[in-house]
């Protein structure tokens, strides 16, 4: 089957059922694939064709106008709705000031994150974490964002992929690192903490992580064939190598499985 990729989407279950589009990924562990690209790139947005990506599949056109591309969604913190100079105010209205929450995961080591409250698990899948809980409750996307951004300087605010792709990490105390969190949380700010912490377990189809950290970039390398085995974030694991899916928004790509 041919398709333009985009993130795979993944359903909540005793592990994590995959789709790439419509195509469940979970049935294909242990078989043979092959990801080809064509050599067609097309913005995931306007669809035009073109020759590179900028941000998750994107034309440049696009990139720099749009507020889904904007800095801001990168660095919540920095949001400058306030200042009347957002590219998309009524875009803006619709994502950004609505209720988000801080999280804390455990992905490669323990991080912060933000993300809206509708969208938790698909947050915390996309990024591979293995246990989540959220430490705090806000009525928009930059206050929620001032909160990590003073944890950040405590604790991680990024996932190391090679980490992710080579190895699960072992369970830590989750609550525990969420009441040190919350210390260092700025007094302003701890209106939002919650009391209530529920934590969540995830868990990913994997046979076997790769033993290094290889990752494919199909605008090298058009054709990618081995045993799927396994599927973690955003990440293929085909024979030993990572796919960052996410990451070739745009690519053009025909998905041929063996049986």
């Amino acid at each position: 089957m041919t398709m333009q990729l985009k993130k795979m989407s993944h359903e909540k279950g005793e592990v994590l059922q995959y789709y790439l589009g419509e195509k469940h990924l979970n049935p294909l562990l242990g078989k043979e694939i092959t990801v080809r690209h064509s050599g067609r790139i097309t913005c995931v947005n306007c669809q035009r064709e073109i020759k590179k990506t900028y941000g998750d599949g994107y034309c440049y056109p696009c990139f720099s106008t749009l507020a889904r591309t904007d800095s801001c969604i990168i660095k919540p913190h920095t949001c400058h709705f306030h200042l009347g100079t957002c590219r998309e105010s009524e875009w803006g209205k619709a994502h950004c000031f609505i209720e988000h929450v801080v999280y804390l995961a455990l992905t490669s080591d323990v991080k912060v994150g933000v993300t809206g409250a509708h969208k938790l698990m698909e947050r915390w899948g996309d990024q591979g974490a293995v246990q989540a809980l959220v430490i705090a409750r806000t009525p928009d996307r930059r206050t929620a964002g001032l909160i990590e951004k003073g944890l950040a300087n405590h604790m991680p605010d990024r996932t190391n992929w090679r980490k992710l792709v080579t190895s699960e990490p072992e369970p830590v105390d989750l609550e525990a690192a969420a009441g040190r969190a919350c210390e260092m949380v700025a007094k302003k700010m701890r209106q939002y903490l919650i009391a209530e912490r529920e934590p969540v377990r995830l868990a990913y189809p994997v046979l076997n992580y790769p033993a290094k950290a290889r990752s494919v970039n199909l605008a090298k390398e058009k054709e990618v064939s081995g045993i799927l085995e396994g599927i973690r974030g955003q990440y293929l694991f085909v024979s030993g190598r990572a796919i960052n899916i996410r990451r070739h928004s745009g690519f053009e790509v025909e998905l041929q499985a063996a049986g």
